[in-house]
């Protein structure tokens, strides 16, 4: 059996980093997870290539070689998806989709022939079956929420690891939390599941054989959701990099209830995590609790984020605007809190109401809804009638994006974050020469073409002099500041 599988092109998105790639030679910022894992799933004899959008092109003969096509994508995808149905159609290809895309809206897809929704690994046997057997059904569902442990180790062999950024490993599925607008309950549940040690450790293993020496982002939908497991992970990390000494570091998300367990942040910083995304929201408490975002009221969430930034932990913030409590303030507010807190690198997004969520269901009720979600982060229009007025909130939104990512704004915030960052523990990682080479390509771009020059000078010299060991941070965020930038400007 010959399988295509297709990994969508991604637009260009506040986490695509698009506009920074050059600086470090790379085509793509994460690999297809999900649909290496999926390969996995298939019988070992078959023949599978894989077709990632974001490295390669498509080509017919691609498709004229398979005897299925099959393909994931999020709701972010849907027009990367269309053209390759296009395609597909054209050629009378037989093609299997699945991913959160599908999960929530299979019906917007009358050509596409074969789905299959929610997660795969106990229904891909009976996908297998069938295929083999020339019957495919039209869609294969569970209302189970499968266990982890049947989840295998993705074929990494079937990708060219050198194109990516960063490589990607999920511990768990699922968040005990259940804010309105997530999607995650939807999709994985409120019952965190996780793989054991021993499956990470080995995925771990795979990429450090195959020579990956860089970043790993732990994908969960939160890192932390059962804090136990969690930790019986981390010990096992933390041994494992005493053993073999890699150096890789990680990346993860996780929920602000992260800064209330010291000995939590201490193994994920000795175990080698140096970045984690919070989904801190909006400052304003009226807004936490319209949304149920329980676990971030009631506390000083600067100070949170002040408490992991002085453990060694970057934060990176989700924030969002268009709250039904938001009152006309609300950009004003949630500058000064980004910039007072050092989140250097925050996602401030409109609300979105994500397909079959709390606020999507709502918002239908009250007759609310007007489109679907592009499901992109930084999409600079409502899906939905607002309480305050939409035109203000749309160009409230793009003026605060323009103004966080300004350069002098942007430099005080990594100043800020650096004076709060004060790493204690954990591994020393490498600098690469991608690393290198990014830092020089900067000099020219930022330090001698871009109009925010002078302020990129101003930085250097004072992190060089002032904060030399924290200065490759500095420069590290400074490059990815210009893809922020870039992104704002168009919206």
């Amino acid at each position: 059996m010959n399988v295509l599988l297709v990994s969508p092109q991604t637009p260009d998105t506040f986490w695509s980093f698009k506009h920074v790639l050059r600086f470090v030679s790379k085509k793509s910022t994460f690999p297809p997870l999900g649909l290496l894992t999926v390969a996995a799933l298939l019988p070992p004899e078959w023949k599978l290539t894989v077709v990632d959008l974001n490295v390669t092109r498509l080509h017919d003969e691609d498709l004229r070689r398979a005897d299925v096509v099959m393909l994931t994508a999020m709701l972010v995808h849907e027009t990367s998806v269309r053209e390759v149905m296009a395609r597909c159609a054209a050629l009378g290809k037989r093609v299997v989709a699945g991913g959160p895309l599908f999960t929530t809206g299979h019906e917007a897809f009358p050509e596409i022939q074969h789905f299959v929704l929610g997660e795969a690994e106990e229904l891909m046997p009976q996908v297998v079956a069938d295929l083999e057997a020339g019957r495919l059904q039209p869609i294969y569902q569970t209302t189970n929420r499968p266990s982890m442990a049947l989840s295998p180790v993705p074929r990494w062999d079937l990708i060219d690891l050198r194109h990516y950024v960063t490589m990607a490993v999920q511990f768990s599925r699922g968040c005990p939390f259940d804010c309105e607008f997530c999607d995650i309950v939807v999709m994985n549940g409120r019952v965190p599941r996780t793989k054991t040690p021993a499956q990470v450790i080995a995925e771990l293993e795979v990429l450090r054989e195959r020579g990956w020496r860089d970043m790993v982002f732990i994908v969960d939908d939160n890192f932390i959701g059962d804090k136990r497991r969690t930790k019986a992970l981390l010990h096992e990390l933390i041994a494992w990099r005493q053993r073999t000494r890699p150096e890789m570091g990680f990346l993860t998300e996780a929920s602000v209830n992260l800064a209330d367990d010291a000995e939590l942040r201490s193994l994920m910083v000795q175990a080698g995590f140096t970045k984690v995304f919070v989904g801190i929201e909006t400052p304003v408490a009226e807004s936490l609790a319209e949304c149920h975002k329980f676990q971030n009221e009631g506390r000083d969430l600067v100070a949170a984020v002040q408490t992991l930034q002085r453990d060694g932990l970057q934060v990176m913030g989700g924030f969002i605007v268009g709250f039904d409590s938001d009152q006309p303030d609300i950009f004003k507010r949630q500058f000064e809190f980004i910039q007072r807190s050092g989140v250097v690198t925050a996602m401030v997004g409109l609300l979105s109401a994500l397909p079959q969520t709390r606020l999507y269901l709502r918002l239908k009720r009250e007759g609310r809804l007007e489109t679907k979600s592009s499901g992109n982060n930084t999409d600079a229009t409502l899906n939905f009638r607002p309480m305050l007025n939409k035109e203000f909130l749309q160009a409230g939104y793009r003026d605060l994006m323009k103004k966080l990512y300004e350069p002098g704004a942007y430099y005080q915030r990594i100043r800020t974050f650096m004076k709060n960052h004060h790493p204690t523990a954990g591994p020393s990682l490498r600098l690469s020469r991608e690393d290198f080479e990014a830092f020089v390509k900067s000099f020219w771009l930022l330090g001698v073409w871009h109009r925010g020059r002078v302020a990129y000078w101003r930085f250097f010299w004072s992190t060089l002099l002032k904060r030399p060991r924290q200065f490759r941070y500095g420069m590290e965020l400074a490059i990815i500041g210009h893809h922020f930038r870039r992104v704002a400007q168009a919206l």
